[in-house]
Parts: structure tokens; C-alpha cells; sequence
């Protein structure tokens, strides 16, 4: 099959690192997952408290590290328990665990919904709804609050038994199944990707994270929704729903490739200015460069995150500019926007 051809070059790929490479490699994917998983769901995350937070439970040292809120902690610790422990049982007590993660507050937002059990649907059944008050398009309504937990017996008997079905697969099909049943208030796309992600790492056989099907579902979101409203309508045919699955997987592991980059671009980058003068602010300001920057790096820009004034930032970013370093951005505009010398676009946010 064409995934694992993809899956065996991306082993290969990343077994000519060194394990810092790989670790930083493991960093980024993991935290491109995190982003992009919640992006998904119209929520934003502060990148740097994502990658602090995974950081911090993997026992990694990185530069600039920052607390996390706990809506970050809850999702983090969610998805790493679901790929770094992938192979044990999942159980209902585990899926409250992570559901009780993601709303610590028992809230959503203002809203306070039913936390680690299944849903109550005291207010009505359980609808996917878009469109403006008064205009509503149902794309989907789950079934009724008493079939949550039978069903859930159901799919958690299915997914922790050994029958012999191609673990990638099993991976549609547990995607389809879960967000279809839709157990809980709310986060059911979030436990569903977990869920993805858990029997990707067991067809992997490893819990370390080199490509981000979260991020891939992102880009294809249109599509995503669409298939899935078609099929859950459908009959119980799932052929092009598994279809798309399996292409979707494949362009996650092409998009290794973005991640890969970036790895080797800092590292070389740092072997080649191992004897250049760079002060403590340039450090981190560059680093944060090769690790995503959001947005446009401006001198104000600059002082707020280094906290120093802007006379200090503009030194800092003028003697990074004599050494080569730095450039200023083609674009014009009212504020001049710097950029790494040679950075691949690759190393832009996805």
C-alpha cells in the first residue's frame, strides 16, 4: 500500500538523524498536532505554551520555555497519553480522564456542560449546526442521549480487540465510528483525533509522532466535513470514506517533509554560528524564527517578546544584519519586517 511505502521512507528519513534531531523533529510534530487539532475547532492556541507544556512532560530542555494554561496542559496531556501510551487498553474511565482534561472548568466558555460521563442532552438532541440564528442548516444529529453508553460499549470492545483488521484502517473506521456516536456535550473531534492518532502510533509500532494527521484534516477541512456529512446521511457503505482516509494519511506523511526542513535548517544554522557572537535576546528571537514565527518580525515586535526597549531591539536586530543574519523583507509597508537570511519557506507557520 502507498501509506506504508510513505511510512517506511519517512522511518528511513528520520533514522539518518541524530536523536537531538530527532527529538526536536518529535517536538515540532507533536505540537503541530496539538495546534492544528484545536484549530479545527475554531480554537487558537499559543504555540509557545503548546510546545513548552509537551516539552516539559517529555523531560526536553528548549529554550524560552513558558507556562501553559490549562485548557493547553488539558489538551496536551490528553494527546500524549494517547500516543505515548498508545497501546494500552482505552477504556470509558480513560476517555472521561481526557475529557475532564479538555474542560477543566466543567464549562464551555459560558456554557456548563456534563464532563467525564456521556451526554445528557438536557437542552435537545445533539446537532451539528452552521448558518445564522433563524437560517440553521442541520448537518448532522447524533443519536439520542440513551444510546451513547450502550454504543460506547460497543465501539470500546471492538477497539481494544485483536481482530484482524489492518490497524490503519481500523483507524477510519474508529474516526468514523466515534464522531458519529458523538458521546460527549462537547471536544468529540478533539477525543476522535486522539483516538486517530493512538491506533496510527499502534500501526506504527512507536509512540513517536513524525507526521500530524490533525494538521493534513486542517488543510482538507472543506472536504473532511463534506465527506463525513455525506456518509453519516448515507447508507452503511463506507468505501469513500476509508478512501479519502488513506489519501489524507498519505499527504500527512508527504508533509514530513516541512518538518524535516525546519529540523535540519536550525541545526545547520546553529553549527554553522557556533562561534558567532549572538547575545541571549538574539537567541531566543531566532530560535523562535526557525521554530514558527507568527506573523511579521518587526523592531516593536522584537522588544515585546525579548522585553527590552526598542533601542535595544533595534541594535540587536542591526548587528544581526552586519553578521548576515538577518535581512530586511522585500515587501515594503509602514513597518519594516526582518526575515532569517536563507530560511526556507518551509519554516513558516503551516
Amino acid at each position: 500500500m502507498r501509506q506504508e511505502t510513505c511510512k517506511a521512507d519517512l522511518l528511513e528519513n528520520m533514522e539518518t538523524l541524530g536523536f537531538d534531531l530527532r527529538n526536536e523533529a518529535l517536538l515540532d510534530t507533536l505540537t503541530l498536532d496539538v495546534l492544528k487539532s484545536s484549530e479545527i475547532e475554531g480554537e487558537i492556541l499559543n504555540p509557545d505554551q503548546v510546545r513548552s507544556s509537551i516539552a516539559r512532560r517529555l523531560g526536553m530542555e528548549i529554550a524560552g520555555s513558558v507556562e501553559s494554561d490549562r485548557n493547553v496542559e488539558g489538551v496536551v496531556e490528553m494527546m500524549l497519553d494517547a500516543t505515548q501510551n498508545c497501546f494500552k487498553p482505552l477504556t470509558a474511565e480513560r476517555l472521561f480522564d481526557w475529557h475532564a482534561a479538555l474542560f477543566p472548568t466543567g464549562r464551555n466558555g459560558m456554557y456548563k456542560i456534563t464532563v467525564a460521563d456521556w451526554r445528557k442532552d438536557t437542552t435537545g438532541p445533539m446537532q451539528v449546526v452552521s448558518g445564522a440564528m433563524g437560517k440553521e442548516k442541520v448537518h448532522y444529529q447524533a443519536p439520542n442521549s440513551g444510546l451513547p453508553e450502550k454504543e460506547m460499549t460497543r465501539f470500546l470492545d471492538w477497539f481494544n480487540s485483536n481482530a484482524p483488521i489492518d490497524l490503519v484502517i481500523k483507524a477510519a473506521i474508529a474516526h468514523l465510528w466515534f464522531v458519529t456516536i458523538h458521546p460527549f456535550d462537547d471536544g468529540n473531534g478533539r477525543v476522535t483525533r486522539a483516538l486517530t492518532d493512538m491506533l496510527l502510533a499502534q500501526s506504527d509500532k512507536s509512540n513517536q509522532r513524525f507526521y500530524s494527521m490533525s494538521a493534513q484534516i486542517r488543510i482538507e477541512r472543506k472536504q473532511y466535513y463534506e465527506l463525513l456529512e455525506k456518509t453519516q446521511k448515507g447508507n452503511l457503505d463506507i468505501t469513500n470514506w476509508i478512501a479519502w482516509f488513506l489519501s489524507c494519511l498519505i499527504n500527512a506523511l508527504k508533509s514530513t517533509d516541512i518538518v524535516l526542513t525546519k529540523v535540519l535548517f536550525k541545526a545547520d544554522f546553529w553549527q554553522k554560528h557556533i562561534d558567532t557572537v549572538i547575545n541571549d535576546r538574539q537567541k531566543k528571537i531566532l530560535n523562535k524564527l526557525m521554530d514558527g514565527f507568527d506573523g511579521k518580525l518587526t523592531s516593536s515586535k522584537w522588544a515585546k517578546i525579548a522585553k527590552c526597549s526598542k533601542d535595544s531591539a533595534v541594535r540587536d536586530i542591526n548587528a544581526l544584519i552586519e553578521k548576515g543574519i538577518l535581512q530586511r523583507e522585500a515587501a515594503g509597508g509602514r513597518s519594516t519586517n526582518y526575515e532569517l537570511t536563507g530560511m526556507p519557506a518551509a519554516n513558516n507557520n503551516v
